[in-house]
């Protein structure tokens, strides 16, 4: 396979160079009124004012609010500055590290493998990746504090794989001896060299518990990362440029920071001990993703560019005449597909790389059982409805996540819907 993506990856770049003097550009996404949609101007004054509040409260630098309906983009607003110190405006055509919103695009790059019967969900992840045939699962520790292994009820699937129940973790949201063992092994996005790299490293960890009965947010979509790689014989960074990004004229997504856009990228800031906010140091490495792409994180891209990828999945698979998956596949993908297995969340599920809503009052937020999408650690949050026929997003640069701004934004934006 490795002498497959040397190939690929020559053609690639061979394509990339050929067009990069003249990309077509993208079609501009149709624009509409709020009202033309269904959206009240006035209420949609209110998450302004919230939104301006994060700023002047020293939360946020700045953030932009993109919300489309019906197919229309009918709300897009920048809001502050990209940039504190030289006092730069931020702009809606702005830059944003994605973090964790690389992992639908991940699934997605995925389920393009799938329906070209490269796999099935219910496979054992051990059929393509052998490593994973003798894994064991974490079963505590005896008197002597030495942990107990014990054989996996059933094989990982490539399903559990998708919908974070293979019974991998992160390594830094617990304390188990699963965790700790990642720790020591240095599984992060640090240390390994490479996709196949960090997926050989999980493989000799222990799972946390067996393959689906737990919900555990992970680096599954690395391992997802890689299973593209084995499945196209194409680098994952290439094949999502060639199967994704550019069928939908997504011009302006990358991954990592390429030194030639750095200009146009928001500063990456985290919280102050003292109040307010601060650069991160060194944009906290993401420009290393540039040249070293995982499927968890590494892409980075403007607002619209995400649009047309969130647009893509709210019509069933197609945008702008380009057709990435099948309709039914988008309805498998944002299916729940936990059942009683719990996530984090009352009323949450989760499906393939997507979280799913079950439940709104369960969860305690204005939205509709069956919408779904993901957010990202610097702070940014795509939601899909199919029943509302919406797409709302919100982008801004710091880290950690401001779970407490993205509550109040979601029931902003959906208390803004009048008919």
């Amino acid at each position: 396979m490795k002498s497959s993506i040397r190939l690929a990856t020559l053609l690639v770049a061979f394509s990339t160079t050929t067009l990069a003097a003249g990309k077509p550009p993208a079609a501009p996404i149709p624009r509409a009124t709020p009202e033309s949609v269904g959206l009240s101007s006035a209420r949609l004054q209110r998450l302004d004012e919230r939104m301006e509040a994060s700023i002047r409260d020293g939360h946020a630098a700045g953030g932009v609010v993109v919300i489309a309906r019906h197919g229309r983009l009918a709300y897009e607003k920048a809001y502050g500055e990209s940039d504190i110190g030289s006092h730069q405006p931020m702009r809606t055509d702005q830059y944003f590290r994605l973090y964790s919103m690389t992992k639908p695009i991940t699934a997605v790059a995925l389920l393009t493998l799938l329906e070209q019967g490269k796999f099935q969900l219910t496979d054992p992840l051990a059929k393509y990746v052998p490593e994973f045939r003798d894994v064991k699962v974490y079963a505590g520790e005896d008197a002597d504090g030495k942990p107990i292994y014990a054989a996996p009820e059933r094989p990982i699937t490539i399903e559990d794989v998708f919908r974070h129940t293979a019974g991998f973790v992160y390594g830094v949201f617990g304390n188990t001896g699963v965790d700790k063992a990642y720790r020591a092994a240095e599984i992060d996005y640090d240390h390994p060299a490479s996709l196949a790299d960090m997926t050989q490293r999980i493989a000799k960890m222990p799972l946390v518990a067996n393959p689906g009965t737990k919900w555990v947010y992970s680096f599954s979509a690395d391992v997802q990362a890689y299973l593209v790689e084995h499945f196209s014989g194409m680098p994952f960074d290439a094949y999502v440029r060639k199967a994704i990004l550019e069928p939908l004229g997504m011009h302006d997504t990358v991954f990592g920071v390429p030194e030639e856009r750095a200009a146009r990228f928001a500063t990456l800031y985290s919280p102050n001990p003292q109040g307010g906010i601060v650069p991160t140091p060194n944009g906290a490495n993401y420009a290393h993703f540039t040249n070293r792409p995982f499927g968890g994180v590494s892409l980075s891209g403007t607002p619209e560019d995400y649009l047309r990828f969130a647009q893509m999945l709210l019509d069933g698979g197609t945008f702008d005449g380009q057709r990435i998956l099948s309709r039914k596949t988008v309805e498998l993908m944002s299916a729940d597909h936990l059942g009683s297995v719990a996530t984090r969340w009352p009323g949450y599920g989760f499906g393939l790389g997507v979280g799913v809503l079950k439940d709104p009052a369960a969860y305690g937020q204005l939205g509709s059982a069956g919408q779904y999408g993901w957010s990202g650690y610097a702070t940014t949050t795509v939601i899909i409805d199919p029943k509302e026929s919406l797409v709302a997003m919100y982008f801004e640069q710091v880290l950690p996540e401001d779970y407490a701004l993205l509550a109040d934004w979601t029931n902003l934006v959906y208390q803004a819907i009048a008919d």
